[in-house]
């Protein structure tokens, strides 16, 4: 077999066991469920960088799962108890070509001590319902006992 045979069997192969992954990554995410969110790390310039993905609550920590990732774990993670609710607005600008006017857009900024990074995430009304209903159902702040 000559060099350049091999290079394109190797490289066909790399493909496949892409294609292979991402379709698994898919088929978890839908037999699992989770809701249908677009995030963006914050400041970002005008409609970019929005990736498309499912939401999945667990416990204390919301994962963001892109859809077009090949990751095993969540792209994004964020803590409830350190997460703050900035502002609320509709879609603006060129943001309309991958959103509706029924989309709600939350700034969020994750203060917890390992993270510190803010997001906005783009939602439904029902995503919406469902978010806003984990981030208060955290225990209060005054509830957590005092170790001194």
């Amino acid at each position: 077999m000559s060099a350049p045979m091999f290079l394109m069997v190797a490289l066909i192969g790399v493909l496949l066991v892409v294609v292979i992954m991402m379709c698994y990554r898919l088929w978890k995410l839908r037999q699992v469920g989770g809701t249908a969110a677009i995030l963006r790390d914050v400041p970002a310039i005008g409609g970019h960088g929005w990736r498309h993905g499912v939401m999945r609550y667990r416990g204390g920590e919301a994962g963001f799962y892109r859809l077009s990732s090949i990751r095993w774990w969540p792209d994004r993670t964020l803590s409830r108890r350190g997460l703050e609710i900035v502002s609320r607005r509709a879609p603006r600008g060129d943001e309309f070509d991958i959103m509706t006017d029924e989309i709600v857009v939350l700034e969020l900024r994750d203060s917890s001590p390992e993270r510190r990074r803010g997001y906005e995430v783009a939602l439904d009304r029902g995503a919406l319902t469902a978010f806003l209903s984990w981030v208060e159902s955290r225990p209060s702040p005054r509830a957590r006992r005092r170790t001194s």
